[in-house]
């Protein structure tokens, strides 16, 4: 189901290999998570429409269409569209679990407003709070 996640649309897929992967689309000018880490998680973002800025330990970079950009665990990491396109990718993370992150916290696209209520001072508390829970280790 799709759900939208911090105000990114996320579609997860369904994979039987050790991995989690879903669909993403981010809108023009959307910040992303709070800079974090996986400890175990490693997460790979391959950008398929517009473009996405990444900062990895502090270094920014500019991922464009058809480019990935790898993260091992214990990266510190967050993303955004700083764009005016909408950004489309496919996030991938390994071992499976992480995709439990979206389905707990993500409100579903059939709700009204739902990209804006993913962005709601009770959901953003609700993933400060709870992130560890998700291997997610905020580290601002």
């Amino acid at each position: 189901m799709t759900k939208w996640v911090l105000g990114h649309k996320i579609t997860p897929q369904t994979i039987t290999g050790d991995f989690d992967l879903v669909f993403g689309e981010t809108p023009p000018n959307i910040q992303g998570p709070p800079p974090h880490l996986h400890n175990i998680y490693h997460e790979v973002f391959l950008v398929t429409e517009g473009e996405m800025e990444f900062t990895l330990n502090g270094e920014v970079s500019v991922i464009k269409k058809g480019q990935t950009i790898n993260l091992p665990p214990k990266t510190i990491h967050t993303f955004a569209n700083n764009s005016c396109e909408s950004c489309k990718w496919i996030n991938i993370h390994s071992p499976k679990g992480f995709a439990k992150f979206f389905e707990n916290l993500g409100v579903s696209e059939k709700e009204e407003q739902a990209d804006i209520k993913s962005l709601s001072p009770e959901i953003i508390q609700k993933v400060i709070k709870t992130a560890s829970l998700y291997d997610m280790i905020i580290t601002n």
